[in-house]
């Protein structure tokens, strides 16, 4: 081996064993956190990372900077492979990988070439983006924040633009066949070809550029660990890692274990280790405010500052653990006040905005929530009207606090048959409480019930013994009232031996159908606008009337994101003879919470501006004459909003059942 050989392995030796050194930290960091078994179904897993990580899907939601970011992942596998023949081309002089066949040879130096200028015109573009064009959602955490983009972007602009010229200058010294599958490299050949340039010239141009190549990748690795670039590593494993149950199911606390002496997250070795990974895996690129009812009201919560401070609690104090520093002024850090600010965690409405726009799928709501069962359960630290809402399920199984006899009581004109008299019906109709207590949404619950007997569905509702499902109380952080609730409605339903539940409320919906089978409770659950649409098809219920109305649809969160159920309520509306839909623009995957969410339908908004009220006037700017929804807690908080506006005598808020049956021959 020559003298350059020794010196490659010198520095390439010394270089990785101090990046693989701090890597190694971040791994001993991670062990801080609480145990979880994410090591299951690695099949589902397999195909989860292939779609999120090799196949990118979620960053083609914001296509022209999901496009180029998918080019610089895919150049920097490709390019890779290219970096790695370097090196040993570096100690063992004159290597190359022609030896895996000439096709696939020359299909990967094609490859290569193509990737380094898709590279470098996603980095130019992203450098324009940063200094030009500005978006909000890349406004900047910190100072670090700031030059660490430039620099990262820098490295890689270093690493296309020296492999370019290292392959023109290679290809006049040793001119070779496949050169003409490098076209892109090419160029740089014809500029140089151009220039009064000897051999030597082009020698020494060729290997300046290697190490340039070289000494780029090995401070880009270095520096990885410390950069929000960190990603480029943590995001594969945080996607194959990623909850694999449905979305709208939180994990279940095991109250009878013992051993368990604490509940929730009240520091960061009580949060599971997946949230430190999802904290490396941040690339801090604000899609998740972007689309978070929070932050766009001017709340406290922000959901890329939860996991960027979770990341820097979880590195700073992991530092002082383990290097015996027992005077760092991290560990006397609470996780909730010095870390994330209580404020922050009873601010979210649990939306599920945030998880559905990451790329990197970071669970934020789930820290969220164990943070809340933290305050609760182990600190008693939360707002009265949550104190209030609690004792009312206590005591009455709804959080009005009205007595349980009245429940059913918005049904006597209607003569539905209750199941304690009839239980030999083939659907419950699940009421809870909003439609059967509050008198707005007592409207919906009749609508629903008339089409059902226009249909002549066997069905019938629980009454008085109907209980609260737990669902509001759950995300709340109360899960231990909240089990007690479920177990009470188990055996309600479990007396019945009820199989299919139709509900007009999706948190009702979300509960019954994703969280009580952990509960061993397991039902068909349908959601009224599914069932009515294939009411419609089966022509069971006919359409006769016009509705000659301008529409717009809310999606709630708990039917649309956490459900998919994004058709068959626009369906149902565009059966409907003369009406008009049009969408907000945000809707679907995008659309905007209500603010209900999350407990927070009992809670007062306190802070920033008013979620219902943004949701509201994106809406009037369309200027509808009915904003149609889905959801009891959404009919609430829009209506709520339209009388904020002094809109309520212009612009209605109906139910996808109410629209119906107005379109139905008596």
């Amino acid at each position: 081996m020559s003298l350059k050989s020794y010196v490659v392995i010198a520095v390439l030796g010394t270089g990785f064993s101090v990046g693989f050194y701090f890597f190694y930290r971040l791994f001993r960091y991670l062990q801080l956190g609480k145990y979880e078994n994410r090591f299951d179904q690695i099949p589902l897993r397999l195909k989860t990372f292939a779609i999120g990580v090799l196949g990118q899907n979620k960053m083609f939601k914001d296509f022209l900077p999901g496009l180029l970011h998918a080019f610089v992942f895919w150049g920097f596998i490709i390019i890779s492979v290219g970096t790695l023949e370097l090196f040993v081309e570096g100690i063992f002089d004159g290597f190359n990988l022609s030896f895996i066949g000439n096709t696939p040879y020359a299909l990967l130096l094609f490859f290569q070439d193509l990737f380094y200028v898709l590279v470098l015109g996603a980095v130019l573009f992203f450098f324009f983006r940063r200094l030009v064009l500005k978006p909000k959602r890349l406004e900047v955490l910190s100072r670090h924040s700031a030059w660490d983009a430039y620099f990262i972007l820098t490295l890689i602009l270093c690493i296309v633009v020296s492999s370019l010229s290292m392959n023109g200058a290679n290809d006049l010294l040793d001119p070779h066949p496949w050169d003409t599958l490098k076209p892109f490299s090419t160029l740089f050949s014809m500029f140089y070809a151009q220039l009064p340039l000897s051999i030597n010239a082009l020698t020494v141009i060729s290997e300046i550029s290697w190490w340039v190549h070289v000494g780029a990748v090995i401070v880009f690795f270095i520096y990885l660990p410390f950069s929000k670039h960190l990603h480029i590593i943590a995001a594969a494993p945080n996607v194959f890692f990623t909850r694999l149950t449905p979305r709208g199911r939180l994990k279940k606390i095991d109250l009878g274990d013992e051993s368990q002496t604490t509940f929730g997250a009240g520091k960061l070795e009580e949060l599971p280790w997946k949230a430190i990974l999802d904290g490396y895996a941040c690339t801090e690129c604000g899609r998740c405010n972007e689309f978070c009812p929070t932050y766009t009201t001017q709340k406290p919560l922000k959901p890329r500052s939860l996991i960027v401070n979770l990341r820097h609690h979880a590195e700073k104090k992991g530092y002082a653990i383990y290097t015996q520093d027992t005077d760092h002024p991290e560990l006397k850090k609470d996780l909730i006040l010095d870390v994330i600010s209580p404020e922050a965690v009873w601010d979210c409405t649990t939306c599920g905005a945030c998880v559905e726009a990451c790329p990197v799928y970071i669970e934020h709501v789930d820290h969220i929530i164990d943070m809340r069962r933290n305050l609760v359960l182990m600190q008693g630290k939360m707002d009265p009207e949550a104190q209030k809402v609690f004792n009312n399920w206590e005591n009455t199984s709804n959080p009005w606090g009205f007595s349980p006899q009245s429940r059913g009581d918005w049904a006597k004109e209607l003569s539905l048959p209750l199941l304690s008299q009839n239980p030999n019906v083939e659907y419950l109709y699940y009421v809870g409480c909003a439609a059967s207590f509050d008198s707005r949404n007592q409207k919906v619950a009749r609508a629903f019930a008339i089409l059902l007997q226009k249909a002549k569905v066997s069905f019938g509702i629980l009454g008085s013994e109907e209980r609260c499902n737990g669902e509001s109380c759950r995300r709340l952080g109360n899960e231990y009232l909240a089990q007690q609730m479920i177990e009470e409605n188990k055996k309600v339903l479990f007396k019945y031996n009820i199989k299919k539940i139709l509900t007009t409320c999706p948190h009702c919906f979300n509960t019954l159908r994703n969280e009580y089978p952990d509960f061993d409770a397991r039902f068909e659950v349908i959601h009224h606008t599914e069932f009515l649409k294939q009411l419609i098809q089966e022509g069971k219920l006919k359409i006769s009337k016009q509705i000659e109305k301008k529409l717009v649809y809310h999606d709630p969160c708990y039917l649309g994101r956490y459900n998919k159920i994004y058709g068959p309520p626009r369906s149902v509306l565009q059966e409907l003879p003369g009406t008009v839909l049009v969408e907000m623009p945000r809707h679907k995957d995008k659309g905007f919470c209500c603010g209900a969410g999350g407990g927070r339908m009992w809670l007062e908004e306190h802070r920033g501006t008013r979620i219902n009220v943004n949701r509201v006037e994106e809406a009037l700017a369309l200027d509808p004459k009915v904003i149609a929804t889905a959801c009891p807690f959404c009919i609430t908080m829009l209506e709520d909003g339209l009388n904020a506006k002094n809109q309520e005598k212009e612009v209605q808020t109906r139910d996808i059942a109410e629209i119906l049956l107005e379109a139905i021959s008596s």
